[in-house]
């Protein structure tokens, strides 16, 4: 199997493979933008100093090794001229190279406009993201002054953008206090749904070899 390493073309998709490494072990990271010509060879340096198109088998001999395992989530918007990316690493030898952050870390992983956060799972932590608590502060703001001005539809158009960001855990809990604050302040439109986020694809795969 050749490597490769997949290439988000959404924020869902990138966001959603962060979580789902995590209880696999990844839990060290670093992360950086770099210009989508270089985005490429950027990629492929990674895997030929840490394995990030590694096959699983592959894997699970360099953790036997002692060697850390890594892999690379890479946001690339159709068009876009910068690429976002993040190296999440396990625990092991191999990354001297790069000065790795621990996910539980004060202040917490941000990424993409996002927090990543812990969150109580029928007795287990798990992770979610979350938007920053300054961009609360301003939609908050927005839905006093669109509700005071009785400005139905600005609100109401405001309300169809939150539901629109990645449907993860944390984000619908805080879109949820959002709608709530909407009807306080005199909002009696329909609501606009909050979807989950499924299983996703993590991305269209990019050939390493």
């Amino acid at each position: 199997m050749p490597a490769s390493t997949p290439v988000a073309h959404s924020k869902t998709a990138a966001l959603a493979r962060v979580l789902d490494a995590i209880p696999k072990g990844y839990c060290r990271y670093t992360q950086g933008n770099v210009s989508a010509s270089k985005a490429e060879s950027l990629a492929r340096k990674f895997h030929l100093r840490y394995g990030i198109g590694c096959t699983p088998a592959q894997r699970v001999t360099r953790r036997k090794r002692g060697m850390a395992n890594a892999l690379l989530v890479m946001y690339w918007p159709e068009g876009c001229q910068q690429v976002e990316w993040l190296m999440l690493a396990t625990d092991g030898q191999g990354m001297d190279g790069e000065k790795l952050l621990d996910i539980a870390d004060k202040p917490g992983m941000a990424w993409l406009g996002y927090e990543l956060v812990r969150r109580p799972d029928r007795g287990r932590t798990a992770w979610t993201w979350r938007r920053p608590a300054s961009e609360m502060a301003e939609h908050y703001a927005l839905i006093a002054e669109f509700g005071n001005k009785h400005h139905t539809n600005s609100l109401g158009s405001l309300l169809q953008r939150l539901a629109n960001q990645p449907g993860f855990h944390g984000v619908r809990e805080q879109s949820k206090r959002l709608f709530e604050e909407a009807r306080r302040r005199g909002h009696a439109g329909d609501l606009p749904h909050l979807f989950y986020v499924q299983k996703v694809s993590h991305g269209e795969w990019l050939r390493l070899g």
